[in-house]
């Protein structure tokens, strides 16, 4: 191995001079001009940065406050629509609670009839939004969640139903 790094080094040549005196004074100059570029380019992009951030967050809250809902007609329809949103989501979760083999595509059924729902329901909000707080545009919302809660309240009778299918056969079969 020592024969290998002896017969390396004599093969090739290596300047074991040092380097001029004044070769360090313009490594410190060049590394002294390359810091200064550097600091004044993170300004800038700091400074646009920032700026970029504020004009999104502005442009963030001018368009969430555009949107209508049916909570902003009236404190009355704020309720109602709370009302519907807990009673919906309440119904989802007993939904799920029934999810099993026999349920399963009667349950996926209702949930594509409630996104259909919800989108059509999307659709009302910037229609409100654009047309102002119009009566035929909150009854159609209101008629909305009504439809809503009336097919999760269908598909939970049939979900009952399979139950009680499931329970007379298994009482023949004892």
């Amino acid at each position: 191995m020592e024969d290998k790094l002896n017969q390396f080094f004599s093969e090739n040549e290596f300047d074991f001079l040092e380097p001029h005196s004044s070769h360090l004074d313009r490594f410190e100059r060049k590394l002294n001009k390359q810091k200064k570029v550097v600091k004044t380019s993170w300004k800038w992009l700091s400074v646009a940065a920032s700026i970029i951030l504020v004009l999104g967050f502005f442009l963030g809250s001018n368009h969430q406050k555009s949107q209508l809902d049916l909570a902003d007609v009236s404190p009355k329809m704020e309720e109602v629509q709370t009302y519907f949103v807990s009673t919906i989501n309440q119904e989802l979760k007993t939904l799920e609670k029934n999810r099993n083999l026999d349920t399963e595509s009667i349950i996926e059924n209702a949930l594509e009839e409630l996104e259909e729902l919800q989108e059509e329901y999307t659709d009302f909000v910037k229609e409100l939004t654009k047309n102002g707080k119009q009566r035929e545009i909150i009854n159609a919302m209101i008629k909305n969640y009504q439809q809503r809660l009336l097919i999760l309240e269908n598909t939970l009778e049939q979900i009952e139903q399979i139950k009680n299918l499931n329970i007379k056969k298994d009482e023949i079969y004892i």
